[in-house]
């Protein structure tokens, strides 16, 4: 064949081969839509099956959601319905008691009727009763004018002047009988009353007197002073037998003790300590021994300037530590030892007037508190423990027995005891001796005078013993025995009303009777 016969039945070809590819497309094409008909048909079939299926399903659901909130309701109903028939009830039974309270209120209020009509019966006859009584009254009463030779007023005021006159009379027995019963359980009640009152004035006595405060230069100093787990501290107490107080006071440490010297040597040694800068236990215990020897040097010198001052001599060592130790000891805000040289120039002026030796009493007066030093180590009054040191270091008979009975722990024998018991009475009340400006101790004075002489009876009245005793001087034919006792209780509860003083006040009420006669 030719090339042109072969191309053309190739040709032929492919174009047989394209329509016999298009023909068997359009069959396959128009089976799989058949079938994927035949699959939509029987899927929707089955769609309206399940949704059947669900829409029953739904509608059985909705049913017993109906049903149970039906029965839900009718629950909710029925209580509801209970509860109205409760509170129902409950109305019911209160008009019931309101009804039953009306009617009882109105019985009550028939019966205070009653009773007002009756009592206002009773309320006549009574005012009538009352017209017949005063009419008799007054009728007794002109009988017994008559029959007395007095008014009804005279009678009165006499009658209260002698009811008066009793009443005074057994008071003043009563207040005696009292005073008697007081006196056996005097000592035990004034030793309550003196713990009551130590107890309730402790605390501004001991801030005052117990208490030293030192200044530090910054807070971090109080650190230091601590230590590693407080060993400084405790050193410094250890070491001085004193309390250190460290707390939120900004640069300042208190320093607390009863015992005066002690104290004086912790904030010695403190100070040293502060400006010093080395705080350890070592340095520490070697500062307080310094500290301590110099408070020793201090006490002996002024002891001994105590005894070159007051001008006598011989005196033993210990003793005039012992006097030097009253320089830190005050007595109501006055220094012991300045004190004591008071005393002691006191006895001696006093001695020298009496021609009797002043020297001893100089002694006597300068060593008479140095029981004072040590009392607070030794039990007993300063008195006798004084009296007990002077005895043990060679003091005469005479200046001990002085110091034992200058507070009355010993009844005095010897003119010495006397002075010194006067002259520590002088020194101690004197004015200003003890914190008290001269203005206020004369107004105390005249104040006592003026509350004694305002009293019926009185004729005169002193103010003695710097303030101490008040000596009312009476009429004999104004007062009686009974009634001095009765004056005196009236003025010692006035002035305890009307002034403020320290310790106490006695009452002194003299009455005497005197018969004086003129022979002619």
């Amino acid at each position: 064949m030719s090339i042109e016969i072969v191309f053309l039945l190739v040709g032929v070809a492919v174009v047989a081969g394209a329509v016999i590819g298009t023909i068997l497309r359009n069959r396959i094409s128009g089976s799989q839509v058949a079938a994927a008909k035949q699959t939509a048909s029987q899927i929707l079939t089955e769609a309206d099956k399940e949704a059947d299926i669900v829409r029953k399903e739904a509608a059985i659901q909705a049913k017993d959601a109906l049903l149970a909130a039906k029965a839900e309701w009718e629950g909710e109903a029925k209580e509801m319905r209970r509860e109205l028939q409760a509170q129902e009830k409950r109305l019911l039974q209160r008009e019931e008691n309101i009804d039953r309270k009306m009617t009882q209120l109105e019985e009550r209020e028939g019966a205070l009727s009653r009773r007002e009509k009756h009592l206002g019966g009773q309320e006549d006859r009574v005012k009538e009763l009352e017209s017949e009584v005063d009419k008799l009254i007054a009728e007794q009463t002109r009988r017994l004018e008559g029959l007395s030779g007095l008014s009804a007023e005279e009678a009165r005021q006499q009658l209260m002047a002698n009811m008066e006159s009793q009443a005074r009379h057994d008071c003043a027995k009563r207040i005696k009988q009292i005073e008697d019963e007081a006196r056996e359980t005097a000592d035990k009640k004034a030793k309550e009353v003196l713990a009551l009152a130590v107890q309730r004035y402790a605390g501004d006595y001991v801030a005052e007197k117990a208490v030293s405060v030192v200044a530090l230069p910054s807070d971090e100093m109080k650190g230091r002073i601590i230590g590693r787990e407080g060993r400084n501290i405790r050193a410094i107490e250890a070491a001085t037998g004193i309390d250190l107080i460290i707390d939120d006071t900004p640069e300042a440490v208190i320093i607390s003790g009863f015992n005066p010297v002690r104290r004086e040597v912790a904030r010695i040694s403190l100070e040293r300590l502060i400006t010093d800068g080395r705080i350890h236990p070592a340095r520490i215990e070697e500062v307080v021994q310094k500290a301590t020897e110099e408070v020793d040097n201090s006490i002996r010198e002024a002891g001994e300037q105590a005894t070159f001052d007051v001008g006598v001599h011989g005196i033993h060592p210990e003793v005039i530590k012992l006097v030097g130790r009253l320089k830190y000891r005050t007595s109501y805000g006055q220094n012991v030892l300045q004190h004591s040289i008071e005393v002691a120039f006191l006895c001696g002026i006093m001695a020298a007037e009496l021609g009797i030796n002043v020297k001893q009493a100089k002694r006597a007066g300068l060593l008479h508190d140095i029981g004072k030093a040590v009392d607070h180590e030794i039990e007993g009054s300063h008195a006798v423990i004084g009296a007990d040191l002077a005895r043990k270091y060679g003091e005469s008979p005479k200046v001990v027995h002085a110091l034992a009975a200058h507070h009355e722990d010993e009844k005095p024998s010897t003119v010495l005891a006397v002075l010194v018991q006067a002259a520590d009475a002088l020194s101690g009340a004197r004015p200003g001796a003890r914190r008290e400006m001269l203005e206020t101790y004369v107004k105390r004075l005249a104040d006592l005078e003026r509350i004694g002489t305002s009293f019926k009876g009185v004729t005169s009245c002193f103010a003695i013993q710097a303030g101490r005793e008040i000596r009312v001087m009476v009429a004999s034919d104004k007062v009686s025995d009974v009634e001095s006792h009765v004056l005196a209780k009236d003025i010692a509860h006035k002035v305890e009303g009307e002034m403020t003083y320290p310790g106490q006040i006695k009452v002194n009420v003299i009455r005497e009777t005197r018969a004086v006669e003129y022979a002619k």
